[in-house]
């Protein structure tokens, strides 16, 4: 499976929505509230397909757009990497 499957899963769509709930929508970072369900431990081919890692709550992170932009988008983020989420 693909990470795009992943993410477009019935398993997926459920998981982010009782995730952000059971965080009350507040970013584990900074306390605005969050709008996105982050992976802590980035999807990767050798990983995409392990459960425990794309569909386990544990894996999760409540953020909010900018730090979630803040994880992606500055110097040592997965995009300078030359990952892509």
């Amino acid at each position: 499976m693909s990470t795009a499957a992943v993410y477009r899963s019935a398993a997926w769509r459920r998981l982010p929505r009782a995730f952000l709930l059971s965080k009350n929508y507040i970013c584990e970072r900074c306390g605005q509230p969050a709008e996105i369900a982050h992976h802590r431990r980035y999807l990767t081919p050798r990983n995409v397909n392990d459960a425990s890692v794309a569909l386990n709550p544990d894996n999760l992170e409540a953020l909010c757009m900018a730090c979630h932009n803040a994880e992606h988008f500055v110097a040592g983020g997965a995009v300078a990497q030359g990952l892509t989420f």
